[in-house]
């Protein structure tokens, strides 16, 4: 007895697995049979990331078939935590979602709370399952939730404070950082990753991902992140033909990062760098740290008529306990007619007098600010595994007294 061709389908349909995905019809002919495969759709989510901002938002995961189908599609979704959690960072979602005839794109939302907090970022999941009508190419989406770029960052204020006033000197200018921006009338940013000099590994940007104000800091952050052809972003931030001063008291309240590779520094360079260059131009580092060695930093001047008779004269100072990435600590410079001091929380560890310095003596001219991170170089070395990012020197006040 011959089965009809309805039969046949049928039986054929209950022999393939489920998972398949395809409709088989058999149509006969005299001369014999021919099958054609009609297969369903592939239905596929994509991750998704998104900047997380201080108000709430909505993240869209995008839901596609590959081709439309001549019927409605439809799956479950879930929402799962990761390092994200539901209730504080997004809310929960779940239910089904149709993708109807003729269409090949649908959405899940999924809501996420404001936050401005700087923090590593985070992700939840979007899970789909039990497809109908189609089959699952991609059944799970990733959402990051971007917090690296927050522009809070809440800091312990805790250590060394120098005063407000000194008898005989009067504060001429300072920046305490309290607004929400850098102020440009006080601060240019230098930019791009030639080296500068040292064969430093970072590229310097003017992006607030590598400098920022919050709470009353100001916050330099190297990265480990490729831009620019360089693996490492950070900041440099000077105060060139904007704020420049000769003598006096300068006090820098700052809090360092640590690290094999890293090198921050506080430091001054002579207004008239362009016309004499450097070091004919004068240098004094109020402040420099390597990484590597957290309970130790440096303060140094340079000077000479050209690199090739360049000369120096320094010393470094030591904490008893504790490394200076625990807390604050003030570095000063006592800046008189021929004669410099370098300070650490009121303790003078430096100094250079007209008479260490052969020819041309620099430190009785205009001098500008320079803050930055960098990273790697020839001094400290690049940094290895155990140098965690992202790396921050927070600078929670620089005052000038004359």
């Amino acid at each position: 007895m011959q089965l009809s061709l309805n039969k046949i389908n049928w039986h054929l349909r209950a022999l393939l697995p489920a998972c398949c995905g395809a409709i088989i019809l058999m149509a006969c002919s005299k001369g014999g049979g021919s099958t054609t495969v009609q297969s369903l759709p592939a239905a596929g989510i994509s991750n998704l990331s998104q900047e997380r901002t201080s108000t709430a938002a909505v993240f869209h995961f995008q839901v596609l078939l590959d081709k439309t189908s001549d019927q409605p599609v439809t799956m479950q979704y879930a929402t799962a935590a990761g390092t994200a959690q539901a209730g504080k960072d997004f809310t929960s979602v779940s239910g089904t979602l149709t993708i109807a005839a003729g269409k090949q794109s649908a959405s899940i939302d999924v809501p996420v709370t404001g936050d401005s907090l700087r923090s590593p970022n985070k992700t939840f999941y979007v899970q789909l399952s039990n497809p109908q009508n189609c089959t699952l190419r991609t059944d799970k989406a990733t959402g990051t939730i971007v917090d690296e770029n927050g522009l809070y960052l809440p800091v312990e204020k805790t250590g060394y404070t120098t005063a407000a006033t000194y008898p005989g000197y009067s504060l001429v200018w300072s920046d305490e950082f309290d607004g929400t921006q850098i102020n440009t009338a006080n601060w240019s940013f230098e930019t791009g990753n030639n080296g500068w000099g040292n064969n430093e590994l970072e590229n310097y940007t003017d992006r607030k991902q590598n400098a920022f104000v919050s709470a009353g800091n100001l916050v330099i952050e190297a990265r480990q992140e490729q831009l620019g052809g360089s693996a490492y972003t950070s900041a440099r931030m000077i105060s060139k033909n904007k704020q420049v001063f000769k003598f006096g008291r300068i006090d820098i309240r700052a809090k360092l990062p640590a690290g094999k590779g890293i090198w921050p520094a506080l430091w001054m360079l002579g207004n008239n760098i362009d016309q004499a260059g450097w070091p004919a131009c004068g240098e004094m580092d109020i402040l420099e740290l390597l990484g590597q060695q957290p309970n130790k930093i440096y303060g140094t001047l340079h000077w000479g008529a050209s690199p090739a008779t360049h000369a120096s004269k320094g010393d470094s100072y030591t904490l008893a306990g504790g490394s200076f990435d625990q807390q604050f600590h003030v570095y000063s410079l006592l800046w008189q007619q021929d004669s410099v001091k370098v300070l650490v929380d009121d303790v003078p560890y430096v100094q250079v007098k007209r008479a260490d310095v052969a020819g041309n003596y620099p430190f009785n001219s205009d001098f500008f600010f320079i803050f930055n991170v960098a990273v790697g170089g020839n001094w400290p070395g690049a940094p290895d595994s155990n140098t965690s990012f992202p790396q921050r020197m927070i600078v929670d006040y620089v005052r000038v007294f004359q």
